[in-house]
């Protein structure tokens, strides 16, 4: 099962990361200086990107 972990990073910071069923870290966070701001992004995430896009810009322009 897919799920998000909020943490406190080194400088005391928290950030999220979003796991895999595998244990597999997939993205990270930046870090907040408050616990609500990590879990207001999360929510974002799961409110807003069901449905997103992939904007490659890797494609070369001729």
């Amino acid at each position: 099962m897919y799920k998000f972990e909020i943490y406190k990073d080194k400088s005391g910071e928290f950030r999220f990361r979003f796991k895999a069923s595998n244990g597999q870290t997939l993205f990270s966070s930046e870090g907040y200086s408050a616990k609500a701001s990590a879990v207001a992004a999360i929510e974002s995430i799961r409110k807003n990107a069901p449905g997103a896009t992939t904007d490659d810009q890797t494609t070369a322009i001729a």
